[in-house]
């Protein structure tokens, strides 16, 4: 039962358990948020789609720095974030940081793009996850069942898990990230073993990174670490926040970097790299599992099911973290009050709705329009999966340098209690980096939805995520003309400790 809440204008309100107008409090240790954050980057995905996609697209072997690159970019980042996130628990993380530094319109702004950004990413994933799991179930079966009602499977179960408290979810996702860190660990042992051309050090020479291509690496790269800022959003259910939170930022930021880098320069070794190009060109996504099943048709068939699962946690984190922007904004009145609804247990139940809503509404647009589509099979992945998923990688880029900046600000504000490091060394060089990569991503944007729409969409997908930001804007400037109450609650009431 859902139940009717009483909003609140403190955008940074933090309910007790008790309550049954806010979110559950205290149900998620580190470990729980290590997992949740992890989930989003769907390690597993990493391997068999972002890695062979970058050493394709690239032409490069440097694919590991890319990974410890855009790893140190963030350990900065994470810094200041890890401070900000210990002061203001807030379910819409962007949003409340944003306006701490820059302002409530800017923060405003930032909560509406990073809405429609994990809308899209979240919305996108079905894309992949639809045609993947009709594989599977095809290959096995001998069916013929078609990729949206694979998604629409995917869509109901994500559904059902969504209105559940978020320690549910939680254990849910430990099991499917645990069980993914067993395969792609399996995966780079057994690469070594085999290794044809020995285990060398090729893939990780500096000139294979630092050349013409950089920019590219980089701009494919950051993918796979979207979602690592999420951790802030489960801010006020986690357990002991001001440590639990950045703690958890730490260590999966950490944990990814090294893991993905470690494993791309392994999987590399397995194939050869005077042919992982080549074979990644050819093959793509299905490089790693054809790759296996060279050696275990069995081991292959799990890595393929763990695949699809590891879909199912990314799909569940950002939908988790769209409801929750849902919430924080139906709550602060930026939306209306009826976003501001959670369940006894404290699951944000209409954030978790309309998120649903939406991406049953994009799914079935899609299936109508790719129905004959002269790109057959590959139509989910090449136009849902690749269009919404880079362009929401291009706006939470964009929001991270934000936020970057906007803490840099706030920092500043209160200069005796921290040090130059915090409050400018680090966002600093942050801000630099994370908006070399968003320019990157800007430039390579074609490169990255590829040549499977009309040309127009290089501009109007970033136009999308952009002009969420302008709207966002235009609608916190009407809020503070025509509701001033609520506009000067956005700043004035943000929980901090």
């Amino acid at each position: 039962m859902v139940a009717q809440l009483q909003p609140s204008t403190q955008p940074g309100h933090q309910a007790s358990s008790t309550q049954q107008d806010g979110l559950g409090a205290g149900r998620l240790g580190t470990t729980s948020l290590v997992f949740m954050i992890i989930a989003a980057s769907a390690p597993l995905t990493v391997l068999a789609g972002g890695v062979p996609t970058n050493f394709a697209v690239s032409g490069l072997l440097g694919v590991p720095w890319s990974y410890l690159v855009l790893g140190l970019i963030l350990v900065f980042f994470a810094v200041g974030y890890g401070v900000m996130s210990s002061k203001i628990q807030n379910s819409g993380a962007f949003y409340a940081y944003v306006s701490e530094g820059l302002g409530n319109r800017q923060g405003i702004a930032a909560a509406i793009l990073a809405l429609v950004s994990y809308n899209m990413m979240q919305v996108g994933l079905y894309g992949i996850f639809g045609f993947s799991l009709a594989n599977l179930i095809n290959g096995w079966f001998g069916t013929n069942i078609s990729w949206w009602v694979a998604a629409a499977a995917g869509w109901l179960l994500v559904a059902a898990m969504g209105v559940n408290n978020v320690d549910f979810s939680a254990k849910v996702l430990g099991v499917l990230v645990a069980l993914e860190f067993v395969v792609v660990g399996g995966v780079s042992i057994l690469s070594l073993n085999v290794a044809p051309e020995g285990v060398t050090t090729q893939t990780v020479q500096p000139e294979q990174f630092f050349t013409n291509g950089i920019g590219v690496l980089l701009a494919f790269g950051i993918a796979a670490f979207m979602g690592f800022e999420s951790g802030a959003i489960y801010s006020e259910e986690a357990r002991d926040p001001e440590r639990t939170v950045p703690k958890a930022t730490y260590i999966a930021v950490g944990i990814i970097a090294l893991f993905y880098a470690t494993s791309a320069w392994a999987f590399a070794q397995g194939v050869g790299p005077s042919k992982i190009i080549d074979q990644s060109t050819e093959l793509g996504p299905d490089l790693v599992f054809v790759w296996l099943g060279e050696y275990s048709s069995v081991a292959a068939n799990i890595a393929n099911v763990l695949f699809v699962t590891s879909l199912i946690a990314a799909l569940l984190a950002f939908h988790n973290a769209a409801a929750r922007y849902f919430f924080s904004l139906g709550r602060s009145r930026v939306l209306p009050a009826l976003f501001a609804k959670a369940s006894p247990s404290g699951a944000p139940v209409a954030g978790s709705i309309a998120q649903t809503a939406i991406a049953a509404v994009v799914v079935i647009g899609f299936a109508i329009v790719g129905a004959g589509s002269e790109l057959g099979e590959m139509f989910p992945i090449l136009t849902l999966f690749t269009w919404l998923t880079n362009a929401a990688a291009f706006g939470l880029v964009f929001l991270l340098g934000v936020a970057s900046l906007s803490i840099m600000v706030w920092l500043n504000k209160d200069r005796e209690n921290y040090g130059i490091f915090t409050r400018i060394v680090s966002p600093v060089i942050a801000t630099i980096g994370l908006t070399a990569v968003f320019i990157l991503v800007m430039v390579n944007f074609p490169l990255m939805i590829g040549d499977t729409g009309s040309a127009a969409l290089v501009w109007v997908m970033p136009g999308i995520i952009l002009g969420s930001g302008v709207l966002g804007l235009i609608w916190g400037e009407f809020l503070k003309r025509k509701k001033p109450q609520v506009y000067a609650s956005l700043h004035d009431n943000l929980d901090q400790h």
